[in-house]
């Protein structure tokens, strides 16, 4: 074994001590199992409308894209669900890409890229963002001011701090936080991001079909400012793939021309735009599945605390089981496997140190029998 590979071995073993260690979860088991360890909130994954929507699409325009959206990517489908999205979320335009984290990070790079604006910008970011967006800062080269979670006060401060700053600035916030299931006031956000001249970017990954009067987001309550973008996956509640950008369409023409993830990845396939299409056309009219599973999810952190669990901050479809220890988290992923459920574990550096938890996501096709299971097996544990 070379030097560089047993580095590799080491690093590998290094985190099994830890509990650190990530594998792939058994295929094989994995259909037996009670899923509460996804993101298809309402549970659109596996509809036939979908899978209809994705053959029909692949019959009128082929099953890959062939190319970048600037070659021979581009069809009427990617233009339609881009303006049907811009329409929806109260955007003058909106730009697809192939992932949420493509999407992320290819976008906040290039919005925050020093070369265009000048200098190096100032960057506000909730320390708890998913790392994509940090990921975006990175290749950016931009240093992050991290405010505390959710503590818009201390933006506030921070924003005073840097107020004679003329550097550009950018604030950066989820809407509903993946991990921890807290919600962001987006309209205090953007009051913010108005009043100190900065960009405002949004992620609503979590958010897209659960929040909002239709469906449509946290942000489809405000009205959105030019110098708001945000950001959504196609992944989550719609239960296929993907990722869109909202905004103005000259953040829309400078994306098609900076963003290296969109400007060199193969175009999203058409198969995926038709059944994506198909679940956003879909979310108007699932309000009562959307006011469900909320409700289902408080009645959860409900019985959770009587069990003496620690669900952190959650007010939403994502509640976590807060176990601080990554060993003792992954110990009772695999018991509640053992009982037939499947949860993630998510340690380090997912979470930030001694928050290691597991992860609950409840999905609309869940029924009051499968959450009476879940909760007599985490009361066995």
């Amino acid at each position: 074994m070379t030097d560089l590979l047993r580095r590799y071995s080491d690093t590998l073993t290094a985190l099994s001590r830890e509990g650190l260690l990530r594998r792939l979860p058994d295929t094989d088991t994995a259909a037996d199992l009670l899923d509460f360890s996804g993101n298809d909130y309402l549970g659109l994954a596996h509809r036939p409308e979908l899978v209809e929507a994705a053959a029909e699409a692949g019959r009128r325009f082929g099953a890959g894209a062939t190319g970048s959206r600037l070659l021979s990517g581009n069809t009427p489908l990617h233009e339609a669900f881009e303006a049907r999205i811009a329409r929806d979320k109260g955007a003058e335009a909106a730009l697809v890409f192939s992932s949420g984290y493509q999407a992320n990070a290819a976008a906040i790079a290039a919005l925050l890229d020093k070369g265009a604006l000048g200098a190096e910008p100032l960057v506000f970011a909730d320390r708890l963002n998913h790392a994509s967006m940090h990921l975006g800062c990175t290749l950016a080269g931009a240093r992050q001011l991290r405010y505390r979670h959710l503590d818009l006060a201390h933006l506030q401060a921070l924003l005073e701090q840097h107020a004679d700053d003329n550097r550009p600035k950018a604030i950066l916030s989820e809407t509903v936080f993946g991990m921890d299931g807290d919600l962001a006031d987006v309209a205090q956000l953007q009051a913010l991001s108005l009043r100190s001249g900065a960009l405002l970017y949004l992620d609503e990954a979590h958010a897209t079909g659960v929040f909002g009067p239709h469906g449509y987001g946290l942000a489809e309550t405000i009205e959105l400012a030019p110098s708001t973008v945000v950001m959504g996956t196609l992944s989550k509640a719609l239960g296929v793939s993907g990722g869109y950008v909202a905004c103005s369409g000259l953040v829309r023409d400078y994306l098609i021309n900076r963003a290296g993830g969109f400007i060199f990845s193969t175009a999203p396939s058409p198969l995926v735009l038709g059944a994506a299409l198909c679940a956003w056309e879909m979310l108007p009219g699932l309000g009562p599945e959307r006011a469900a599973l909320l409700e289902r999810a408080e009645r959860l952190r409900v019985a959770l605390r009587g069990l003496g669990l620690d669900t952190g901050a959650s007010t939403t479809q994502i509640v976590p089981v807060l176990l601080g220890d990554p060993l003792r988290t992954v110990a009772a992923r695999d018991e509640l496997a053992a009982r037939g459920i499947r949860v993630s574990a998510v340690r380090p550096p997912t979470v930030p140190q001694g928050t290691s938890r597991l992860r609950l996501g409840l999905s609309a096709a869940h029924t009051d029998q499968d959450m009476t299971r879940l909760v007599e097996a985490l009361r066995a544990l």
